[in-house]
C-alpha cells in the first residue's frame, strides 16, 4: 500500500485547486461585469458599445481560463497515476457467480436489514424513503436449493417497522436520543444526559449486571476532581472537595458492589497535589476514558432495545469483505484440482475474523476432529472429558466403554450435554 500512499501524497502536494477556483471566479466576475455594462448600454440606447465590450473581454477572459487549465494539469496527471497504481495493486478479478444465493428466497430479510441499518445510523429520512419505495415495489422471492418453494405472500417486515416490535417512529425517537447523548459525551464532554438516562433505567441495568451507571458516575467524579476554580463563576468548591461532595451523593447506591473501586477513588484524595505519581494515576490519566464510556453506553442502549451494539448489516459486510479473498483463492484452487465443495453448513477454509466477530463458542471433537453442531453436540463423560455425541455413540455402541483419554469406564447414558 506504500505506492498508493505515495501517489496520494504527490497528488496532495501538486493539487492547487484554490488557485484554479479563484481563476474561475475571476472569469465569472468578468462576464458578470460585461453583462451589466452591455445591459446598461442597451437601456441608454447605445447598443454599439456591446461589440466593443465583448472584444475587450476576449483576451483577459482567455488568459484567465488558460491559467485555470494550467493549474488543473498536475491534478489530472496525479489522478491518472493514482488510477494506474490502483489497477496495478488491485487487479481486476471477476467475482464468483452465485449459483445458489441463499438470500434470494428471503429478499424481505435484506430489506429489513437495510432499513434497520439506516435507522441505527440516524439516517431517518433515507430509511423512511426506503421503506416507502420497498412497499411500492415489493420483492419477489426466488426458489433456492434449501427453499425450493419460497412463500409468495408479503412478509411482515414493513409492518414490524410500522407498528410491531421495531416500530420505525419509536426507533427514530430512541436513536435520536442515543445520538444526542453520544454527541454530549464525545464532543461536549457532558456526562449529565447519559447519567440521567442510566439512572432512569437503574433497575434494568442492575439486573443485567451492567457497569454503565457506575462508570459514568466514576468519570464524573474524576472530572470534578481535576477541575479548577476558573471553570466556575461562583464560589462553588472545586477539585477534591467538589468531587467528595459528589461522591457522598452518588456513590451510596454502589457501596456494596463497587466498594473496592470507591475506596480507591477516595484514597486518591490524599494524593491530590501529586496524583500523577500516585497509585491511583490510572483513574485520572486515561486518554480513552470518554470513548470507553461512550462505547459502553452505545452497547447498553442497543441491548435494551434487543439489538446488537453494531449493525448486523455492517458486521455481515465487513466479515464478507475479509472472507472474500480467501474464498476467491479457494475457488481457483478447487477449479484447478477439479474438486467440488460438498459441505453445506461449513466454509471450505478457516476465515481469520477479528475476535470481536466471534459470536459463538467452537468445540472440535478430539476424537473425530470435527466441529460440533446442534445435531452433534459436545457430551461430557463422568470423568470430565468431552467428545462429540457421534464419537460417543461409535465408541460405546450402547454399552459401557473406556474413555479414550483416561482409564475411567462409563455408560453413554451417564454423559451430559455441554452448552458452550
Amino acid at each position: 500500500m506504500d505506492d498508493l500512499r505515495e501517489q496520494i501524497e504527490l497528488l496532495e502536494s501538486s493539487a492547487n485547486l484554490s488557485t484554479s477556483i479563484n481563476d474561475v471566479q475571476k472569469a465569472i466576475d468578468m462576464l458578470t461585469a460585461a453583462r451589466e455594462k452591455i445591459t446598461a448600454g442597451m437601456s441608454a440606447c447605445h447598443p454599439s458599445k456591446a461589440p466593443l465590450t465583448l472584444a475587450k473581454l476576449q483576451d483577459p477572459f482567455k488568459k484567465t481560463m488558460d491559467a485555470a487549465q494550467k493549474d488543473l494539469k498536475p491534478i489530472y496527471s496525479g489522478l491518472n497515476k493514482y488510477g494506474k497504481a490502483l489497477d496495478k495493486k488491485f487487479k481486476d478479478k471477476p467475482l464468483p457467480s452465485a449459483e445458489n444465493d441463499a438470500l434470494s428466497s428471503h429478499p424481505s430479510l435484506i430489506n429489513r436489514a437495510i432499513a434497520m441499518h439506516l435507522l441505527r445510523e440516524g439516517q431517518f429520512d433515507v430509511a423512511s424513503t426506503f421503506v416507502e419505495e420497498a412497499h411500492r415495489h415489493p420483492p419477489h422471492p426466488e426458489p433456492t436449493l434449501n427453499t425450493p418453494y419460497p412463500s409468495s405472500k408479503t412478509d411482515s417486515w414493513e409492518q414490524d417497522l410500522a407498528e410491531g416490535t421495531f416500530n420505525s417512529e419509536n426507533l427514530q425517537r430512541q436513536f435520536a436520543d442515543m445520538y444526542h447523548i453520544l454527541h454530549e459525551l464525545r464532543n461536549e464532554r457532558n456526562l449529565e444526559p447519559a447519567i440521567q438516562w442510566a439512572r432512569e433505567r437503574s433497575d434494568i441495568l442492575e439486573a443485567r449486571g451492567s457497569n454503565l451507571e457506575f462508570e459514568l458516575c466514576r468519570l464524573q467524579f474524576v472530572c470534578l476532581f481535576i477541575q479548577n476554580q476558573d471553570d466556575f463563576m461562583d464560589d462553588t468548591p472545586t477539585g477534591p472537595l467538589r468531587a467528595w461532595n459528589y461522591a457522598r451523593q452518588a456513590f451510596g447506591m454502589f457501596s456494596q458492589r463497587y466498594a473496592r473501586e470507591i475506596q480507591h477513588l477516595m484514597g486518591a484524595m490524599a494524593y491530590y497535589e501529586n496524583i500523577e505519581d500516585s497509585p491511583y494515576q490510572r483513574y485520572f490519566y486515561n486518554d480513552s476514558a470518554w470513548e470507553e464510556v461512550a462505547h459502553s453506553f452505545n452497547r447498553e442502549f442497543c441491548s435494551l432495545l434487543g439489538l446488537s451494539a453494531d449493525s448486523p448489516l455492517f458486521i455481515a459486510a465487513t466479515a464478507g469483505a475479509i472472507a472474500l479473498p480467501y474464498l476467491l483463492k479457494m475457488q481457483s484452487i478447487m477449479k484447478e484440482r477439479r474438486a467440488e465443495w460438498t459441505t453445506q453448513n461449513e466454509l471450505p477454509v478457516e476465515i481469520p475474523l477479528p475476535s470481536t466477530y466471534h459470536f459463538h463458542s467452537i468445540f472440535v471433537c478430539p476424537v473425530s476432529k470435527e466441529q460440533t453442531t446442534d445435531a452433534n453436540p459436545p457430551m461430557m463423560m463422568p470423568c470430565g472429558h468431552v467428545i462429540a455425541s457421534e464419537s460417543l455413540d461409535k465408541l460405546s455402541k450402547g454399552a459401557r466403554f473406556k474413555c479414550p483419554y483416561c482409564p475411567t469406564e462409563s455408560h453413554p447414558r451417564d454423559a451430559k450435554k455441554v452448552v458452550l
